[in-house]
């Protein structure tokens, strides 16, 4: 079995359409079609953990944090980045990161923190407004069926928790088959007028190829007319951050300790309990000052993310409790969530959740 597998399949599950723009999600480093021997899952690529890997024999890590965001120069032994570089080439081991993308999932990095900490009925908290798009195919009538299922098959038509969405009319085309061309009706140099139907279905971006090619597979002509349409709807399944509902009230302080209890952290940076309990809750995994708004606009009670400088508690200002829960801290969990993925899918190679992998910050 080769490293492809697994990267494809992550590519699937964690699509890298949906990074952000300045991010750097996928399979960075290696050689796709080698033997997959075992697989690393970290936060964050470090000389410790690619140890680990040659420990057990893994030739894949996958982490959350990509190790290579911008251009790299140089490769030596003098600096970090080159250290690692160099014994992950000498060692042939390949690296997949799963970052902004795994953040923007519904099931993804704020998900599984949203689970961790009791939090219920929960929605995104920005959802994305650039990720979906409508096609609008024409068929004749007597095949539109059948392309109508080879889309939905493959992610087409799905409008909130509903599937097999389409709208269907009814109308003529018309066309002329030139020279060297083998038409499924009418005849070369003619024109030809046919009763089709035109297919509308809206789908998410990443699984454009799939639905084209399942299109293309069942349409009876060998040009298929057909327009892909970007939308600016927003997808509520994806986008940054999270909000949702503790199962009850909760004194604002008593949740903070307990946040700090099943993150293990000694230490929460927090602005004015402006409320002695809390019920509506908003997270985001990582640095998630920009979401502050979101979070005050959304009505929560408290928000919960990492990275929070000074000046950003003061946007607080008496209308939410901002809690800073640290970068790494509020993200540890992702390594549970990638892992449960690939084991899943694969028994015949060894999965592990690297036990080196710690945030870079630490507290006295």
């Amino acid at each position: 079995m080769k490293i492809n597998e697994v990267i494809s399949y992550l590519d699937n599950r964690f699509p890298p359409a949906l990074q952000e723009s300045y991010d750097n999600s996928g399979f960075l480093l290696g050689d796709r079609n080698v033997e997959i021997k075992g697989v690393l899952v970290a936060v964050d690529l470090t000389l410790d953990v690619i140890e680990e890997a040659l420990q057990y024999g893994c030739n894949l890590i996958v982490t959350h944090h990509p190790f290579i965001f911008s251009g790299i120069k140089r490769i030596t032994t003098d600096s970090f980045m080159g250290r690692m570089l160099y014994m992950l080439l000498n060692n042939n081991i390949a690296v997949y990161a799963a970052h902004t993308n795994l953040d923007n999932l519904a099931t993804g990095v704020n998900d599984i923190l949203s689970k961790k900490l009791g939090i219920v009925d929960t929605k995104i908290l920005s959802p994305m407004s650039d990720k979906l798009r409508k096609l609008v195919v024409y068929v004749p009538t007597i095949y539109a069926s059948k392309v109508r299922e080879a889309m939905f098959a493959v992610g087409a038509g799905c409008i909130g928790n509903y599937d097999s969405c389409s709208f269907n009319s009814n109308g003529k085309g018309t066309f002329r088959a030139m020279d060297g061309t083998s038409p499924f009706v009418g005849k070369v140099g003619e024109l030809h007028t046919e009763v089709e139907e035109r297919i509308e279905v809206v789908y998410p971006i990443m699984y454009e190829k799939s639905i084209l090619r399942a299109m293309k597979s069942v349409h009876p002509y060998e040009e298929p007319a057909y327009d892909c349409l970007p939308l600016t709807n927003t997808w509520d399944r994806v986008g940054a951050g999270m909000v949702g509902l503790l199962p009850e009230p909760m004194p604002a302080i008593d949740f903070l300790k307990k946040v700090k209890e099943i993150l293990g952290i000694p230490v929460i940076r927090h602005s004015d309990l402006c409320f002695d309990t809390v019920h509506t809750v908003a997270i985001c995994g990582g640095a998630g000052s920009f979401l502050i708004g979101n979070a005050k606009a959304a009505k929560a009670d408290i928000y919960l993310t990492g990275d929070l400088k000074y000046h950003d508690f003061q946007q607080a200002e008496g209308r939410i409790i901002l809690a800073d829960i640290g970068h790494f801290e509020s993200e540890q969990f992702v390594k549970d969530l990638i892992y449960w993925e690939i084991s899943k899918k694969f028994s015949i190679f060894v999965s592990r959740i690297s036990t080196k992998n710690r945030g870079f910050v630490l507290y006295i």
